[in-house]
């Protein structure tokens, strides 16, 4: 029996096209296209995902594929061999070597916050 404290999971073979919205950390393993909200909890996006979706979440971990735009109240997670293709709005990235990232990045102190954006492409190398 898993523990109260145990993420949500969308299993490999699970699609989901539409809106995901929860209120609980969530594992995502399979595809999700549409957009995902978890505002106040941690989205990770599994090796073997495929993530078609605008995600807003407290924290983001990436380790699989994300086309789409991510706003996060905390931080965000590239992880090597993660590919994303979209904007970032977060207080603080971290991109491990390896990690491929093409978007815009905005790390303000708040997340409604839109300043001038950089335009970047980004193949790993330690925190932005």
């Amino acid at each position: 029996m898993a523990g109260e404290n145990a993420p949500a999971r969308i299993g490999k073979t699970i699609v989901i096209c539409g809106e995901v919205k929860g209120k609980e950390d969530l594992i995502v393993d399979g595809r999700v296209e549409g957009t995902v909200n978890l505002a106040d909890n941690r989205l990770t996006v599994g090796p073997s995902a495929d993530v078609a979706a605008d995600i807003t979440a407290r924290d983001v971990l990436v380790l699989g594929r994300v086309q789409g735009n991510i706003v996060a109240s905390g931080r965000v997670e590239l992880r090597a061999g993660c590919n994303l293709a979209g904007d970032i709005r977060a207080l603080r990235l971290a991109v491990e070597d390896n990690a491929v990232f093409r978007g815009k990045v905005d790390l303000t102190q708040s997340a409604a916050a839109k300043g001038a954006d950089g335009a970047t492409e980004h193949r790993g190398g330690g925190s932005l």
